[in-house]
């Protein structure tokens, strides 16, 4: 190939023609050194984005009152109380609600809501409940009872236990911390039941 047509075909000018299917797509062919190359208009892609998932419109209320419960209200107040337990008999009662706690706010759309009750019979009922805006994510519900009484077999397991690391009796603040834990939002509902969660040292 000489040089002169190598040239002329480099520097050749671009053609571009309407196809007479379809007026709105245009092609465009350059020659270059010998070979053709088409430059077609991108198809478009498929839409790969999914759709988000349905939410749930109570929880995206709930969410938007953080870290106000629909209780908070009710906090020493004597009144019937159901609390809710996945996988086992619900614990209804006559009692107070004495805390609860939740945090500031859900980002990822997913909290927890912690709460202390106090039973006319002098029980304590611990529970937990995990919320999520997602309506195919349901909300999950654990709840426990303390029963100071000796008789009760879960107070006398709790008793053993804490008989092998203290000469002190097992109280509810223990059985609090045993079910909850010590985490951010645990804590948050310590303090609010005042500084009887907390370690005294001299």
């Amino acid at each position: 190939m000489n040089s002169e047509y190598t040239d002329e075909v480099s520097n050749g000018p671009v053609r571009s023609r309407q196809s007479s299917d379809d007026a709105t797509h245009r092609e465009a062919t350059v020659i270059v050194r010998g070979e053709t190359v088409r430059d077609e208009e991108p198809k478009s892609a498929p839409n790969d984005q999914k759709s988000p998932p349905p939410v749930s419109e109570a929880n995206v209320k709930m969410q938007g009152r953080l870290p106000g419960l629909d209780d908070d209200p009710d906090v020493g107040v004597q009144k019937e109380i159901t609390a809710i337990r996945d996988g086992k008999a619900d614990l209804s009662f006559t009692g107070k609600l004495l805390a609860s706690a939740a945090p500031s706010s859900a980002p990822k759309g997913e909290w927890q809501e912690y709460r202390i009750y106090e039973t006319n019979g002098g029980k304590h009922v611990f529970s937990k409940v995990t919320r999520n805006v997602i309506a195919e994510q349901p909300d999950t519900y654990e709840a426990e009872i303390f029963d100071p009484a000796p008789t009760s077999v879960p107070s006398q397991l709790l008793r053993s236990a804490r008989d092998l690391t203290r000469s002190q009796p097992m109280t509810w603040r223990d059985a609090a911390v045993a079910f909850f834990g010590y985490d951010p939002l645990a804590k948050a509902l310590y303090r609010k039941l005042g500084g009887q969660f907390e370690d005294r040292i001299s």
